[in-house]
Parts: structure tokens; sequence; C-alpha cells
């Protein structure tokens, strides 16, 4: 029986597509699938639902389990962050001209492409680049078509990360650098932080570099949250040795932080989610790609990009595509790399929110959330047994509670009772780093959720 929804599982349309395609039956078309691959047990759905009130209540009970995190409340990041969303971003969002539209008219792509054009224009004068793509699906994807990149123009094939990157995003770059032996594929090799301050150890990266390293990827803050303080110097051993430096940054931090251009970085990547995207559970939440606006970085890119031009009419300007071709979506597979989904409605609303804040609300914007998550780290080591494991942070910092002896897992469930999120958990993937969490600190937190924040630990401490 064909479900009520979805008119092409009709059984005389599922038929014909099978014969137009040549096979028998669906199975045929994933037999390259190896067999322990496979579930072995059966999804328990439900039997197709043939009223729209049946649906519509299904949905909602599911829905009703979730248990929403209110932003004072939450101090969980780690690659995700509430930061406030200003309502106009919504708005923009919302208006047809964008929701609706993927692919138009040439006309109807003009104001479509004049909002993606001022976003790459926007990124550029925050990292001090002149060439920024259209953005992929997470900063981990954009990093790891990054060193891509490199590799490409440096024809090497070997990248060293640092040890701290976020596991989830390393997960994505080894993905995107591909599994050993394969064609096109990279080596990335990690390079250990230093364990009294969490940034790169500048001489186990000399020892990593050689004439075979395509790239040096940093990024500053790190994962951990600390600030980089030796970027010229990180800089000047990648380029020494002919590799590219790599750095991936928060967007928000470049009002308080200097840009990376200025220090010698060669690509950068970093997150769009920040800035005026909400979080979402699961989905693309976007990752950039800046280079200087110099050929040999324009043809290695993977995205689409955005150019100006005149027109014939005089002070008049026209905004359409370049270098379409080198994308998956003009070659497909012989395209420089294939880049899956877009995220191209959100990249409209990150225009909107840079617009609305200017360099001065981005200036204005790190200085309160560095001054928030100081204040917060501060008021957090005063607690008996907990300490703050480095200074020098953005947003996002270490919290130790070995001495408490307590795991963490026991205290972000204590914390969670009292209707409080808590950091991640880093004693799995860091374990040098003992019963410690990186916790978040962003503009919608206040002093009363510190308040709130620095009791409910202490009563689960008690």
């Amino acid at each position: 029986m064909n479900h009520p929804y979805m008119p092409n599982s009709a059984p005389a349309t599922r038929q014909a597509m099978l014969d137009a395609v040549g096979v028998g039956d669906v199975d045929e078309l994933f037999e390259q699938i190896p067999a322990d691959h496979l579930a072995r047990t059966p999804v328990a759905l439900p039997p197709a639902m043939r009223s729209e009130v049946q649906l519509d209540r299904t949905l909602r009970t599911v829905l009703a389990r979730n248990e929403p995190a209110e932003p004072g409340r939450c101090f969980l990041g780690a690659g995700a962050w509430q930061h406030h969303v200003p309502a106009v971003c919504d708005e923009i969002a919302g208006r047809s001209e964008f929701l609706t539209s993927v692919w138009g008219t040439p006309s109807s792509d003009y104001g479509r492409n004049q909002a993606w054009f001022e976003f790459a224009s926007q990124i550029g004068e925050l990292v001090d680049l002149d060439f920024v793509g259209l953005p992929v699906y997470s900063w981990g994807a954009a990093s790891g078509y990054a060193l891509r990149m490199a590799a490409r123009m440096t024809g090497r094939r070997r990248v060293l990360v640092p040890e701290t990157t976020d596991p989830e995003r390393l997960a994505v770059i080894r993905t995107l650098c591909g599994p050993s032996g394969a064609e096109r594929s990279l080596v990335v090799d990690l390079v250990r932080a230093e364990r009294d301050t969490g940034r790169l150890d500048l001489g186990a990266l000399a020892q990593l570099l050689d004439t075979d390293v395509a790239a040096v990827y940093v990024e500053n803050p790190g994962y951990l949250g600390v600030v980089e303080t030796e970027m010229v110097r990180i800089g000047e051993l990648a380029a020494a040795h002919g590799a590219e430096l790599v750095v991936g940054v928060d967007p928000l931090s470049l009002g308080l932080l200097a840009a990376p251009g200025t220090y010698g970085a060669t690509i950068v990547t970093g997150p769009t989610q920040p800035l005026g995207v909400h979080l979402h559970a699961g989905g693309g939440v976007g990752g950039f790609i800046a280079t200087p606006d110099v050929e040999r970085y324009a043809r290695e890119y993977p995205t689409l990009q955005v150019s100006v031009a005149p027109t014939r009419t005089e002070g008049e300007r026209a905004f359409g595509m370049t270098l379409f071709g080198q994308s998956s979506y003009g070659s497909r597979e012989e395209g420089n790399d294939w880049t899956g989904n877009s995220v191209y409605l959100w990249t409209v609303v990150n225009a909107v929110y840079l617009a609305l804040l200017g360099p001065a609300g981005i200036a204005e914007l790190g200085h309160t959330i560095a001054g928030n998550a100081a204040y917060a780290a501060r008021r957090l080591g005063e607690i008996d047994g907990v300490s703050v494991r480095w200074g020098g942070f953005f947003k996002e910092f270490v919290v130790d509670l070995t001495a408490t002896g307590r795991t963490v897992a026991q205290v972000n469930a204590a914390l969670r009772d009292r209707g409080i999120v808590g950091g991640k958990d880093l004693s799995t993937d860091f374990p040098w780093l003992g019963q410690s969490a990186l916790l978040c600190v962003t503009e919608v937190h206040d002093a009363d959720d510190v308040a709130l924040l620095v009791d409910a630990l202490k009563e689960a401490l008690a």
C-alpha cells in the first residue's frame, strides 16, 4: 500500500521507476553495501497515518519529550553555541524571496546573489582576506576542504592538526581527507598541546614539519577555549617548510582578537552558526572558507563564489556566479571536491546579522562575551576543589573537577536536576585533563545566571 504523503510509493509508480533503471527490486540498488553494515532488526515504525489530525498529534507528542534549554541556564558549547538572534534575522529568513528560492531565473537571483555577496564581503573584512566562498555544511567540512585545497596547491599529502581539536570536527576532517591509501587521500598527524597552557607545542610542531606537509591547521581560539599567542611564529614555521597556514576562527572573537590575515594565515575557516543562526537538532549550521584574492587560491575552491560587476547601464551593478565550473555544482564528480548540502538560507541570515552589528557592534559583542566568560570563570574558581585550567580564553574554558572527587557526569546530572545544562565532559576525549568540563558563557548569560550556576554547583558538590 502506498504512503498517503509519498506519491512515489504507489506500486505502479514504484515499478515504473524500477523498470526505468533496469532493476527488479530496490535492494539491487544497494547491493554494494556490505551485509554487516545493514541493520539486523526491523525499525519499529508506526503504520502509515491516514489522518493529518493523527499525524499532527503524534508529532506533537514526540516533540513534547524535548526539554528546552533556557539561554541563561545552558552552559554547553563545544561546537554549537547559544547566542542572541535578533528578531529581524528570523523575519528576513522567512521572506518568500529567500525562503523558497533555491535557483531561480537570472533576474530573480539578483537579490539573493547580492545578499550572498554582502556576506562574503563582511566575512572578508572580519578575517582580513579578500576572497570568500559561500559556506559549506559545517566548520569541520570547511576545514577539511581547506586542507584539501592546500594539498592540491602544494602537491603534498600530509597535514598537521592540533590534538586538542574538537573530536567531532576532527572526525569530519579525517573523513574528508579520505581513508588511508585511497586516491588523493591525506595523512592527518596530530600535534601535541602544552599541558600547562593548552596551547600548541611549538617544539612538537617543529619536529613534525618537513617538506611533505601541505598545511598546518590551528584554531584560534582553540576548542578548549584558549587563545594562541604565537600565531606569527606558527605561520613562520609553516612558511619555512612551504606549507599553508590554515586557521580556524570563531568570527565573533574578531571584534577582540587580531584578524587571521594580519598574522600570516593563508586559508581561514570558521563557523557561521554564531552569526544569527539558532541552535538546531541536526542540519547544516555553516562553515566558511576565505583566502587572499589570488588566482592560485581561487582556482582550488570547491565552493560557489559570487562576484559583482558593472553593467552597460552607468552606475548599475550586477551579481553573479564565478568559477562555477570548478565546483561540484558545475562539474559534478569532476569538480575540485563534492560539497554536498548547502546552507545558503543561513548565509542570508549571516549577512543580516553582521549588517546589524557593524564593526562597532562586533567589537562590543566580543568584549561582552570575553568579560562574561572571565567573570564566570573567576566565580567558579572560588569553589573548593574547583579550578579553571588555563587563562587567556574567549567564551569557553576548562573547569577541572578532579579534586572534588566527583566525575563530570555526576556533576552534570546533579546540575540537570536543578534545571541547568552543564559543560561538555572532556574526560573521555582528553583523559590527560582528568575530570574536566568545557563550559561556555556568551552574551546571553548575566551575573544572575552565573550565580545560579555557582550555587547549583556548590549544592551538587556538598
